[in-house]
């Protein structure tokens, strides 16, 4: 177990067998932050990070939030002021299904940040997409309200806290 962290995915692995999902690697984490929990929030969209500033811009209660940006690998969701925003409203970590920029100052931040690869190219804002609903990637299903923890090892969700 991380001392930092108080839980390491790998024990939990091992102590909740059957009742968690385990994201497929394809991961790089990018955050000050290596190890992460928190409820899930999630946001679907495309090459639009709109939404991502409207919901890093709410209270985020020690929550994740899980964004599938279907995969692409041509622009960025997220880059350092939209993490900072998160830091400053309390998020844990933010977990994208594409990519990020401004990878340096988001290394300094106390965040949770995983993310495919990096881009410069930030996106076209016509705040398009959904929120709340349940998104699949990495082979398991995120689901808004259930809880996501990530480590060096990797992502895991189980539909309650685990201890």
């Amino acid at each position: 177990m991380s001392l930092a962290t108080g839980f390491a995915t790998t024990d939990l692995c091992d102590a909740h067998e059957g009742r968690i999902r385990v994201a497929a690697p394809i991961f790089r984490s990018y955050g000050g932050k290596t190890a992460f929990h928190g409820q899930i929030a999630t946001l679907k969209l495309f090459e639009d990070n709109g939404l991502v500033r409207q919901m890093l811009d709410t209270p985020g209660d020690g929550r994740v939030l899980v964004i599938d940006g279907g995969g692409s690998l041509r622009c960025a969701l997220l880059g350092d002021q939209l993490a900072a925003l998160a830091v400053r409203n309390g998020w844990a970590g933010i977990v994208i299904w594409g990519c990020i920029r401004d990878s340096v100052a988001i290394s300094t931040m106390a965040l949770g940040v995983l993310a495919l690869a990096l881009h410069p190219m930030k996106t076209f804002k016509k705040n398009l997409g959904e929120t709340g609903v349940t998104v699949c990637f990495a082979g398991i299903d995120f689901v808004p309200g259930e809880w996501l923890y990530a480590d060096a090892d990797g992502v895991i969700v189980a539909a309650e806290q685990l201890h």
